[in-house]
């Protein structure tokens, strides 16, 4: 039973500790929008797109109202582009990403994902014209955001696919260049990557999915805090137990979200992802979490085991919380979205190598890191595949959004604004890894995959 107290708890996470629904993001299949001719494609996919989410951003809009629930952002994931259908060029593809682009202009969306590839155990030949057309694409469109699952625990590692994407990250920052290399922003490398995500640049909709569906992503980083300072220097097991209470009421919001944009859309309900995604606002940070618990400063020694006892107890406490609980969920480390973490790198106290560790005990990778222009692909190369090795020996989700600002080194900073904030330039090692990168080919899935 709701009562009153509960509603004025949840008013004042709202009004004082920023609280809010992240994204409501439709997912539609494209499946039925195959055809020989790109721009019969073309015309499928928009008409699809845009009769299918034509209500998205007026129901969002319409729930914060009557529920007085902030919903930051209403979005689009569509099926991997690389599996629509039908023998394209990279030309071909450039201009579906136009189509797409176009849809979100229309829908008043801020992103639409699913302009990817999955390519753990091999590569199509659309699959990998449309990775070769990624730089462009990126470069061409404004809301357009771009995925590829290059691993999986199941499967292996594709170096093949990690030095290709090494590559194209370096093009779309180059192509991008005008702009502090945003293109790079806008695309996530993965292994594990979950088909029911809702938060971009990695949502797609996956191929198990049906035709519809509606996925929503919360976010409270500024209510965990809160609720860690007010319980003061209790214990271990009592932090777990406050996290994982507070988690479940972010997450019942979550579901209430859900449930009514599902039932007014007349759209299957997927998930609630109950990740903690973070903001550059002050009093929305990961980081301050983590410094709440004790930690002088993020990336500090205990940082790390911090961030497990959190992303932990959010995961107990979300899952009771709602009927379906899927994507990523928990807590995320981008270290542009994320003003404690911001702070962190300036203080020269958060390395990309702690980064990585911290990595293995929370959602997604390394995020929104920018990292000097001049980084050799071959290094960026290294970067994802450590990061995905995480992952796939992990049975877990990891990813790698790495910005190698052009014209940019350590000391400066990129600027994207909105939710993806400023990142200052963090260093790279100086010893390089190209010969490793060269071999190419497979590195075999891990033993313990072998389940059946």
């Amino acid at each position: 039973m709701i009562n009153t107290k509960d509603i004025l708890e949840t008013i004042n996470m709202i009004k004082d500790e920023n609280l809010d629904i992240r994204t409501i993001t439709m997912g539609i299949s494209l499946y039925d929008c195959a055809a020989d001719s790109v721009d019969v494609a073309c015309d499928r996919i928009y008409d699809k797109i845009t009769t299918s989410a034509k209500d998205l951003v007026k129901v969002g809009c319409d729930i914060e109202k009557e529920y007085g629930i902030p919903i930051i952002n209403k979005r689009v994931s569509v099926t991997p582009i690389s599996m629509v259908g039908g023998r394209y060029s990279s030309e071909d593809y450039v201009k579906i990403a136009h189509t797409l682009d176009r849809a979100a202009d229309t829908l008043g969306i801020n992103f639409i994902g699913g302009y990817g590839a999955l390519v753990q155990k091999g590569f199509t030949d659309n699959a990998r014209n449309l990775i070769e057309s990624i730089p462009v694409a990126l470069a061409e469109t404004e809301r357009v955001c771009s995925s590829v699952n290059v691993a999986s625990t199941k499967a292996g590692i594709n170096m093949d696919a990690v030095a290709i994407m090494g590559r194209i990250i370096k093009e779309a920052a180059y192509l991008t260049r005008d702009k502090d290399s945003i293109g790079c922003a806008k695309l996530v490398v993965f292994a594990n990557v979950p088909e029911d995500n809702p938060f971009m640049a990695g949502a797609f909709h996956g191929v198990g999915e049906a035709e519809r569906v509606i996925n929503v992503g919360v976010s409270g980083p500024g209510v965990v805090s809160s609720a860690i300072k007010r319980a003061g220097n209790c214990d271990f097991s009592s932090l777990a137990e406050t996290i994982k209470k507070t988690a479940f009421k972010i997450t019942r919001m979550g579901q209430l979200v859900a449930t009514e944009a599902s039932n007014r859309l007349g759209v299957p309900f997927g998930i609630v992802d109950l990740s903690l995604a973070p903001t550059p606002a002050v009093g929305d940070s990961v980081a301050h979490i983590l410094e709440g618990m004790g930690i002088e400063r993020c990336g500090a020694h205990g940082t790390t085991a911090a961030l497990a006892l959190l992303n932990d107890a959010v995961k107990k406490g979300g899952v009771m919380a709602s009927s379906q609980v899927g994507g990523l969920s928990g807590a995320f480390i981008p270290v542009s979205e994320d003003a404690g973490m911001i702070d962190a790198v300036k203080a020269g106290a958060l390395s990309l190598e702690k980064l990585e560790a911290m990595t293995a005990v929370c959602s997604v990778g390394l995020d929104m890191i920018a990292i000097p222009g001049d980084t050799p692909a071959e290094t960026i190369c290294g970067i994802i595949a450590d990061e995905i090795s995480i992952g796939v020996a992990n049975t877990k989700t990891t990813a790698v959004r790495v910005i190698p600002a052009y014209g940019k080194g350590v000391g400066d900073g990129v600027e994207f604004g909105g939710l993806l904030g400023y990142a200052p330039i963090m260093s790279v090692s100086k010893f390089g890894c190209a010969d490793f990168i060269a071999r190419g080919g497979h590195i075999p899935a891990p033993i313990h995959s072998l389940k059946n």
